[in-house]
């Protein structure tokens, strides 16, 4: 689900992991694994939101792991 706030668009885990073609448990582990840099804005009930930003960088550490393999 997109999120609007102060008329800037924002992406919850599931739709960013949608959008950048990953499961939220690979990107979870990314996290723990420090593969990727966490996002640095939640909302009230502490969810993660994607920025444009943040779901480029997802997108392409996507398409770094596929290509490795």
């Amino acid at each position: 689900m997109v999120v609007t706030l102060d008329g800037k668009t924002y992406y919850r885990t599931a739709e960013a992991c949608r959008l950048a073609g990953i499961s939220r448990n690979t990107f979870f582990r990314w996290l723990r694994e420090g593969l990727f840099a966490d996002v640095g804005i939640r909302d009230r009930r502490g969810w993660r939101l994607f920025t444009e930003e943040d779901l480029i960088r997802l997108k392409n550490e996507a398409n770094r792991v596929i290509t490795r393999v």
